[in-house]
């Protein structure tokens, strides 16, 4: 009889600290550009519409990238997968950040969201072979954490290196720490504890399964009927809250409510962190009260009326903070989607689930951005601010009623889904 040598949680930690930086640097670049909109603008001399779609790049690519992103992880282990995603990610960055030309920048972003795209899977792999399973909630919600810091720094701090450095210099900052962090992966993470001697845990959380190619994964998954409710419900959500505190937001508050760049990016960032307490907590409830469709239909509807209340009534600035987090934290019910989308379906698609899903929601942000950008340019009344276009309240209601929209038709997409209890489901392939 062997005896079992497990590694300490402390290291552990370290290995999946390390592939986790590239979630939160995934975060930060992709919110990033809420803070830099006059600078892009006047840089490439562009509007609303291009600039939309120059930052919805990273969307378009990290969604492109959800199923083929667990693919890898399983052939190639996630320490070469995150070593190479962190090592394209900064030739994205110094691409962005160095680019003469608006389709330089643009292929930069394309390749900063197809890389980073691979991090939250390699995390979550790489946790079921360095922690036992009892710990994948409390991994899930750090891992949540980490990526909203991401997109903290990307507000105030990034705002004020701007205003110190210009965007091309902080930029080129994020790129060389990403770099750094490339090498770090590389020297220190290992995909299973063995390669220290030590004994993994991945076989603890093995279990009979049908083994499936990942084609038929794919055809189970896309053929249930919930799967694809569950694909609407999440984009739709959680979506908007991308869009605006990755984009629209920080301009819409300067120019329509007059504040400071940093003050409006403070804003923005409190949506962040209240969607980083939101999911965890609100996943929290759904397990302990073993229900999957109350809470996530209550957090749906209730984030529906806060979006509604932010377009229809004229609300004071000092009430925008308390409003702000609301939505965010309603917003965190994407968690339970998760769960949700997992359960309505065979144990043996999980991991296809969760690429479909996680598709959606940048999939949706990516077509709102250059949308709300389309509505902006299209209601702009030609009034310039420092030679870049200033929208009007108008028009940014008119773009913003989308958001509203997205929001309300995912409650409907909810409505029909069975309960489960959380219970997966025992339904033959």
């Amino acid at each position: 009889m062997t005896s079992e040598r497990y590694a300490s949680p402390l290291l552990g930690w370290l290995m999946w600290g390390l592939v986790a930086n590239l979630y939160l640097v995934g975060f930060f670049q992709r919110v990033a550009p809420a803070v830099m909109v006059d600078e892009l603008m006047a840089d490439f001399q562009i509007g609303a519409a291009v600039l939309g779609n120059l930052s919805a790049a990273y969307f378009y690519a990290y969604a492109a990238m959800q199923i083929p992103s667990g693919m890898l992880a399983d052939a190639i282990g996630p320490r070469r997968l995150s070593t190479y995603a962190a090592l394209i990610a900064s030739v994205g960055i110094f691409a962005f950040a160095l680019s003469p030309y608006l389709w330089l920048a643009y292929l930069g972003r394309f390749m900063i969201g197809a890389s980073v795209a691979v991090a939250f899977v390699a995390c979550m792999k790489l946790a079921g072979h360095w922690f036992p399973t009892n710990r994948f909630a409390t991994i899930t919600g750090v891992a949540l954490l980490l990526g909203n810091l991401g997109g903290i720094l990307a507000g105030i701090p990034l705002s004020e290196s701007i205003a110190l450095f210009g965007w091309r210099s902080s930029m080129f900052a994020s790129g060389l720490v990403t770099l750094g962090g490339a090498v770090l992966i590389w020297l220190v993470v290992r995909d299973d504890p063995k390669e220290y001697g030590y004994t993994s845990f991945a076989y603890a959380t093995t279990y009979e399964e049908k083994k499936l190619t990942a084609a038929e994964a794919l055809k189970a998954v896309v053929k249930k009927r919930d799967t694809w409710l569950l694909f609407f419900a999440g984009g739709l959500s959680s979506a908007p809250l991308l869009v605006f505190a990755g984009l629209w937001g920080v301009p819409y508050l300067t120019q329509v409510y007059g504040m400071e760049r940093s003050q409006a990016a403070g804003l923005t960032s409190t949506m962040l962190l209240a969607w980083a307490i939101g999911g965890p907590t609100l996943g929290a409830i759904s397990d302990r009260i073993k229900r999957r469709k109350a809470p996530y239909l209550m957090a749906n509807v209730g984030a529906a009326l806060l979006w509604a209340i932010f377009l229809f009534v004229d609300i004071p600035q000092p009430l925008l903070y308390p409003l702000f987090a609301a939505i965010g934290f309603a917003s965190g019910g994407l968690i339970i989607g998760f769960a949700f989308a997992r359960e309505v379906n065979h144990p043996a698609v999980a991991g296809t689930v969760g690429g479909v899903v996680n598709m959606s929601i940048l999939g949706f942000a990516a077509l709102l951005q250059p949308l709300l950008g389309f509505v902006l340019d299209r209601y702009w009344d030609g009034a310039l601010l420092g030679g870049t276009p200033s929208y009007s309240a108008e028009a940014y209601f008119f773009a913003f009623a989308w958001l509203f929209g997205c929001v309300f038709l995912s409650v409907w997409a909810l409505l029909p889904v069975a309960e489960t209890r959380c219970q997966m489901s025992t339904e033959k392939l």
